[in-house]
């Protein structure tokens, strides 16, 4: 577990050294210099942002923070400097000819009646749906498969502004009441709400605003059990219905075995279908360097809580039928595979179902007594339909190349739920019959988008060390690879996660006026195993940017675009991503949004969840990791006099997973320092955050800003 960064402050100093002087001299100089958007866009030198500079003293190297005031956002400073960043961004946004014709477009391309995956329970369908001319959507119930639709939450009429969503947590198994979640904006946070479906009344009882992993009803509908987080750690508690939340008896949390559980665990907690067993998992890090499984027997009321994985050096999910339980698992597998496992025995007895093959398993799930595992096969996913003891008795068919959900149900009844799609395809929801192997179509939105006339393609590209990289690319039919086309690039890299072929309506937006977009799938993911992901994690980041700037020279040396009208986006850890494109290889982009981004790599676990990605990135407080950190923190890195490319950098006060402060103290920074005459903006939302949630309008609102900088700055005369 980190410890917090202790004080290291040697002084602090306002204007006073040389070097500090010489960047106010420039940064005086500058502000009498109009910055210059293409096409005609003028704006005067950005909001001077005053110095007040820190040194830090790590590990005998001495580190200066020249906007470390900027990190309190709510001190009345802070907030009249974030007044007068919005000011500029609307002055330069608002002499983007074109962006009422991109907020009108991607109007026609969101509002679409949108449906969630449903869940079947007591004869009954439940689901969100939003409408194609509403902000949010809301719970609805379906009597059988032609039933009617019936609106039993309406998330429409929960706030003026309609920045409030709904979201289904629990559902019983009868179908008779409902436990939903509230949340406010883009926070991570949601207050907890029962309803009883006959009646359509709200049970008095409530959980209050908090990160929740994890909230279910008892298989008596007598209670709720819940995981909650707090900066302290993640318990788990009962709440009686009736009885005040405050009085609620916590049941794990403090210890196991022997192990104080603290800030670095992350602890969820669920009951299986059958209700049988109520299960916990202990996620160590994020992402988890290892993941405990516990459960207890709900049907023997004083039961002992028994572990089914525990000590094991692993990452590891569980499926329930009846009293079998199934792993997947990458415990001496780095492509993961299915085993069988029994409460309170050692791995050494566990029985391998399916066996780990040169494609990585991605998901599974059991839906009608049968075995569902997904798999990417260079980043495409096939899904394999097993018997619970591992023979292979079909596949789902997919309509083309793109991606598959999980097929989502109940373990013991017949019928499942799947999700397809790609980049130039919709996501359709696919009603999946287990006994009769037949997929029909649930709900397919009518987006405006034409997906005969696009293609999407992969390509291999070596990177830095040599590495072979998958890329997708997308656009029209017959687009010319001349280097005269725009092209947006998106990546991550990191965490875990596999970047695969989804839909999304920006993307969409920027192939309809015949632009390119491009998807690398960087070292960090999950798309080849463990291996890709460790190649990319501590002192290996460097992998995941060498990866990036190669894929964009393949695009350039193979005539897709040029750097001037070479756009890339990226959020959270791709926000990252952006901010080592920025200081890294300036020359290579003419356009970079920075979405909710991690830029001080050097403080970054001093703040909000920061700590739990230690895991990933390794923390300046650590003497060994400071080096590598150093060398590649955006923040650090920035250059007095470089010519820097167009930035936005985008975040929120809703952000509560990723400290806005980066983006602020970023933005200045880039702002003082740069060299050239491109646009620096922050776009600072005081709704949006790092979770969904806006309305449909504000959503629209700011993928409109994105699009509207992107285009325009890649536009040559």
């Amino acid at each position: 577990m980190p410890t917090p960064m202790k004080e290291r402050l040697l002084h602090a100093v306002r204007f006073t050294s040389a070097l500090c002087l010489l960047a106010a001299l420039g940064a005086a100089a500058r502000s009498e210099t109009a910055i210059e958007g293409r096409n005609g866009i003028t704006l005067p030198a950005p909001p001077p942002t005053a110095k007040n500079t820190v040194i830090d003293n790590l590990h005998g190297t001495e580190v200066a923070d020249p906007y470390r005031w900027l990190e309190d956002g709510d001190s009345p400073q802070t907030r009249e400097w974030i007044t007068s960043q919005i000011k500029y961004t609307d002055e330069y946004l608002s002499q983007v000819k074109m962006r009422p014709q991109i907020v009108s477009d991607l109007t026609k391309l969101q509002r679409v009646d949108v449906y969630s995956v449903p869940a079947e329970y007591g004869g009954k369908i439940f689901f969100e749906k939003r409408l194609a001319n509403e902000n949010q959507s809301s719970i609805y119930m379906r009597e059988g498969l032609q039933g009617e639709d019936i609106r039993l939450v309406d998330a429409t009429k929960l706030s003026a502004d309609q920045n409030t969503s709904v979201s289904i947590n629990d559902i019983s198994v009868d179908g008779k009441l409902i436990v939903y979640g509230i949340r406010q904006g883009g926070a991570d946070e949601e207050s907890v709400h029962v309803l009883n479906v006959d009646t359509r009344q709200e049970l008095p009882d409530t959980l209050p605003s908090g990160r929740y992993f994890g909230v279910n009803l008892s298989p008596d509908k007598q209670g709720l059990y819940y995981a909650r987080f707090t900066h302290e750690g993640t318990t788990i508690y009962f709440h009686k219905f009736g009885t005040p939340a405050a009085n609620d008896a916590m049941l794990f949390g403090k210890e196991y075995r022997g192990e104080k559980l603290g800030e670095m665990e992350l602890v969820g907690v669920g009951v299986t279908d059958n209700g049988h067993y109520l299960v916990i998992n202990i996620s160590r890090g994020v992402p988890a360097t290892r993941v405990d499984i516990l459960v207890k027997d709900l049907r023997k009321p004083n039961s002992d809580i028994v572990p089914l994985v525990y000590g094991v050096e692993a990452q590891t999910s569980v499926f329930n039928i009846g009293d079998r339980f199934f792993l997947g698992t990458d415990y001496k597998a780095s492509n993961k595979r299915i085993m069988e496992a029994t409460p309170g025995e050692s791995p050494d007895a566990w029985k391998t179902v399916i066996a780990e093959g040169k494609d990585v398993i991605d998901g599974f799930s059991i839906v009608g007594g049968k075995l569902f595992v997904r798999r990417l096969h260079d980043v495409k996913t096939e899904t394999t339909i097993y018997s619970l003891d591992g023979k292979q008795i079909g596949q789902v068919t997919y309509p083309g190349i793109g991606s598959g959900s999980d097929v989502m149900g109940r373990p013991e009844k017949d019928t499942g739920y799947y999700v397809f799609q790609s980049f130039i395809l919709p996501p359709t929801i696919y009603r999946y019959d287990t006994k009769t192997g037949k997929s029909d179509i649930f709900f397919q939105p009518k987006v405006p988008f034409a997906s005969s006339q696009y293609e999407m393609k992969q390509v291999f590209y070596t990177s830095k060390d040599g590495t072979r990289v998958p890329m997708f690319i997308a656009g029209k039919k017959g687009l010319k690879q001349d280097g005269s086309e725009r092209l947006l690039m998106t990546g991550y890299g990191g965490f875990q996660l596999p970047m695969l072929a989804t839909w999304n309506p920006e993307y969409a937006w920027w192939m309809q006026q015949g632009g390119f977009f491009a998807e690398p799938n960087l070292r960090g993911g999950d798309e080849y195993g463990e291996p890709w992901h460790k190649a990319a994690m501590f002192e290996k980041k460097q992998n995941v940017f060498d990866d990036w700037l190669a894929a964009a020279e393949y695009l350039i040396q193979n005539r897709y675009t040029t750097p001037e009208r070479f756009a890339i986006r990226g959020r959270s850890n791709g926000g990252l991503l952006m901010g080592a494109s920025i200081t890294q290889r300036p020359d290579l982009f003419g356009a970079i949004w920075c979405g909710y981004p991690l830029l001080d790599m050097l403080r970054y676990q001093n703040f909000l969840f920061g700590r739990l990605w230690t895991t990933e990135y390794g923390s300046a407080d650590n003497a060994k990791d400071f080096p590598y950190l150093l060398k590649y923190s955006p923040y650090q890195n920035v250059k007095l006099g470089t010519k820097y490319p167009a930035i936005m950098f985008f975040t929120g006060d809703s952000d509560t997973r990723v400290a806005p402060l980066h983006a602020r103290k970023m933005a200045a920074r880039v702002q003082a320092a740069n060299g050239g005459s491109r646009p620096i903006l922050l776009h600072y939302s005081l709704k949006g955050g790092h979770s969904s949630g806006v309305s449909l309008t504000q959503l629209v609102d700011d993928e409109a800003d994105e699009l509207a900088f992107l285009w325009h700055e890649t536009s040559v005369k």
